[in-house]
């Protein structure tokens, strides 16, 4: 390790191997390669004069590659496109005139930046549905245990802790939908000169627009893709980059979300994430649990969100056919959003494996506030027997607010089913109270829509999606 060079967190510390290899130089300028072989096959295949012998050794000398040479190549060019040119010319010399043929640098670079694109995409799409696959295991097994609700972080009606994993799983599967769509329409820059006019090729095949054309179209599918954007400037619309990043910050708000609610949980004490048994959680405080794994979730998540708005800026600063100002910003903002999200989603999977329910604590919280949700029914219970309902409406308040006052005053549990069960007015005993607040009567459907929305709208999707997910090698970075 070189201590005096500055080490980027993302890829040290944060992104799975699998993603930082997407990224990566090897993949990066052995994409170029494929493009200048993809190019020049398809130009051989329309007449150019092109030897096998070229193409076999280009073939050959695809992973062969000097980043040292090539780095000196670029001091002497101060062109990162030239000097590979070079070099691949150095590795396969029978090629060394036809390499880069008619073409320009946005077609090596925008090409592979679109390659790149939709390689990121699935391996996202790939970790959002493994985080729903835990999730949903989750919701399941907690479909019907009764918890507090809350509005405005208050206490309001309740729902079960399965019903809340729900909500977090619909926030992942319209970001799902996002991503399908979002790879779906991804398309090819191809082959279109230095200003979008094809000029080059134009004049490279004497005229003929149609060998133009499949040239094009030739070259896109042996990268695999069965289509081009329709027009261009030198670049692919900026446009693109801006929809992929925003789709990203789409994710990264879910992940952000369902952060912010695992730490609150925490501090309820009610769901934890997992807790290694000799983590520590504070330097200075040994009794600690911090919820880490959660604030390290929304920490990268706020990243991914802001830098949605370097590709917004960059759309909209582009001049004319192009202009360079994008290059530097899209080196940085690009991979560090894809970085970034992985991140978070390696975190969710693990978070979501590895959740740990307090039962005891999530009813114990639930029955500190359930008594005062139940007064409407013991109201109606008590005036069907014949009590007068304004005057149980104000006895009811009255023992409210003493209840709610001692719990405030003397930091003690509330003492309200006890005083209506002493008031005689109301004619109903303990055990007629108790099975007034038994918290399943409280929280209406939700187990029930736990199941169905995991069986009708999860379930069809996780296995639709499980045919085209990437198989992953276990994350080389520590959650």
């Amino acid at each position: 390790m070189d201590l005096d060079r500055y080490l980027h967190p993302l890829t040290d510390r944060y992104a799975s191997r699998e993603m930082q290899r997407l990224f990566a130089p090897r993949q990066r300028f052995g994409t170029w390669r494929r493009l200048w072989i993809a190019l020049a096959e398809s130009q051989a295949e329309l007449g150019i004069e092109i030897s096998d012998e070229a193409l076999e050794q280009m073939r050959a000398a695809v992973d062969r590659l000097d980043l040292e040479k090539a780095a000196e190549y670029e001091r002497r060019f101060r062109h990162d496109v030239m000097a590979h040119v070079h070099l691949y010319g150095d590795d396969a010399p029978a090629a060394k005139g036809i390499i880069h043929l008619g073409a320009t640098s946005a077609f090596i670079g925008d090409n592979t930046d679109l390659i790149q694109h939709r390689s990121a995409l699935e391996l996202t799409r790939t970790r959002v549905v493994r985080c729903m696959e835990a999730l949903a295991d989750f919701a399941r097994r907690y479909a019907d245990l009764p918890t507090l609700g809350y509005t405005h972080f208050q206490p309001a009606q309740p729902t079960t802790v399965g019903k809340r994993t729900t909500l977090w799983i619909q926030d992942l599967l319209l970001d799902l939908e996002e991503l399908d769509h979002r790879i779906s329409t991804l398309r090819f820059r191809g082959v279109r000169g230095t200003t979008g006019t094809q000029a080059s090729f134009l004049e490279l095949f004497a005229g003929d627009h149609e060998k133009v054309d499949r040239l094009d179209a030739a070259v896109g599918r042996r990268m695999g893709f069965e289509s081009a954007y329709a027009v261009s400037g030198q670049t692919y619309p900026r446009k693109v980059d801006y929809a992929v990043q925003a789709s990203l910050a789409g994710v990264a708000a879910s992940v952000s979300k369902l952060g912010h609610d695992l730490r609150i949980l925490a501090h309820l004490r009610e769901v934890e994430e997992p807790f290694e048994s000799e983590q520590i959680g504070s330097s200075a405080m040994p009794y600690k649990r911090n919820p880490m794994r959660a604030e390290r979730m929304c920490a990268l998540a706020r990243h991914v969100i802001v830098l949605a708005q370097d590709p917004a800026f960059t759309a909209a600063t582009q001049w004319l056919e192009r202009t360079l100002d994008d290059s530097a910003n899209r080196r940085l903002s690009i991979p560090d959003a894809f970085l970034a999200l992985d991140g978070c989603l390696v975190l969710l999977e693990n978070v979501a494996k590895g959740l740990i329910v307090n039962p005891q604590v999530v009813r114990r919280n639930l029955a500190e506030h359930l008594p005062f949700m139940a007064t409407e029914t013991i109201l109606m219970h008590a005036t069907s027997r014949g009590g007068d309902r304004q005057e149980l409406h104000e006895r009811i308040r009255r023992h409210s607010m003493a209840a709610a006052g001692r719990m405030k005053d003397e930091g003690v549990d509330a003492d309200l089913l006890e005083r209506i069960a002493d008031d005689q007015a109301f004619g109903l005993d303990d055990g007629e109270l108790a099975e007034m607040v038994d918290p399943l009567r409280f929280v209406g459907r939700a187990p029930a829509q736990v199941i169905r929305f995991l069986e009708r709208e999860v379930a069809p999707v996780l296995e639709r999606q499980r045919k085209q997910i990437l198989n992953l090698d276990d994350p080389d970075i520590h959650v």
